[in-house]
């Protein structure tokens, strides 16, 4: 196997990002993104960690040069320092991120700095403690903020908070969100609501354009487009005016990003995806417990690659696709 190719696909993509999950559970429930009715996959159905290296590692080989680390809540899965030390290992992985509801950066984020994780995506949708247990569930919202503190002062080189907008919901602190960006050197980054597994919380009026997030954002200053390298995710990044931090869009409902798209997604329990909206998947894990050797799984992955659809058909079938988001890691 020839050391770090190109991975193309069909569309001239280059493959070159690998999205992790590493557990379907979370510690939060929150409402567009648990199943309903709660489910969870017993743990013999979910990769082991040597499995997930073993991926990994391969990947890496074949070209991709950027793993994220998700979940359902990633630092929930038992024994995780256990698995970052293996990760850590893995020769040609440099860039490592890890996405994190927040709430255990207290207790991990030296064994992520140690582990090469040096950036981090925190979700979090609302600034006020009531609302922020009606949407998760529990009453978490300070552990959460002070993980946002934590991780500022702790030296990892990227902090981006993920607000999820929805109409109606929590649409009316989307203003007070940019502040944040205002005051501190993080990235608030602003994701269209979209249609994935979310049973009765999915609903075209709740979703809020980019386009009108902007203009609510602008009464604050002016935002200026920063350029984009080539390995940077789909968020489209502006300089506010007078802000320590930026600010992203994330619209896969307004805005297709299809055309850029690097990446691939494994889910907890082995299957790859090429398109997080799109249910056709490869079952990897019935060729690693099957006795798969590693030209096996690598010619699934490059097969999954040539299987990469064009786009996403959101706007055709506006049901969304059925793969649970807790599963598949976002």
């Amino acid at each position: 196997m020839s050391s770090n190719p190109t991975l193309t696909d069909l569309f001239d993509r280059t493959i070159s990002y690998l999205r992790v999950s590493l557990t379907d559970q979370c510690n939060l429930r929150c409402v567009y993104c648990t199943p309903s009715p709660l489910s969870k996959l017993e743990h013999k159905e979910l990769l082991t960690y040597e499995e997930l290296l073993r991926v990994i590692g391969l990947a890496v080989e074949l070209g991709v040069k950027k793993v994220r680390l998700t979940g359902g809540e990633p630092l929930a899965r038992r024994n995780i320092e256990r698995f970052l030390e293996g990760l850590a290992k893995i020769k040609g992985l440099d860039d490592i991120r890890l996405t994190t509801n927040g709430v255990f950066l207290g207790k991990y984020y030296q064994n992520l700095l140690d582990a090469g994780v040096g950036k981090l995506n925190i979700s979090l949708d609302t600034l006020k403690p009531k609302r922020f247990q009606e949407i998760t569930g529990f009453d978490e919202f300070e552990q959460v903020w002070q993980g946002i503190q934590l991780a500022l002062a702790k030296g990892f080189s990227s902090v981006k908070v993920n607000m999820v907008a929805m109409r109606g919901v929590n649409d009316d602190e989307i203003v007070d969100f940019a502040k944040l960006a205002m005051e501190y050197p993080l990235q608030m980054r602003y994701i269209e609501f979209m249609p994935i597994g979310n049973g009765g919380s999915w609903g075209a009026d709740k979703l809020i354009s980019t386009g009108e997030i902007k203009q609510r954002i602008e009464t604050l200053g002016a935002l200026t487009p920063i350029s984009q390298k080539r390995m940077d995710g789909p968020a489209r990044v502006y300089e506010l005016e007078g802000a320590l931090g930026s600010i992203g869009f994330i619209s896969p409902m307004s805005h297709k990003f299809c055309e850029k798209c690097n990446r691939l997604r494994l889910t907890s329990e082995g299957a790859l995806r090429s398109c997080l909206l799109s249910d056709d998947e490869t079952d990897l894990r019935a060729v690693l417990r099957g006795g798969g050797t590693d030209d096996d799984i690598c010619n699934l992955i490059i097969k999954t690659i040539q299987a990469k659809p064009k786009g996403h058909y959101l706007d055709e079938s506006p049901s969304g696709c059925l793969g649970k988001m807790s599963r598949i890691g976002g």
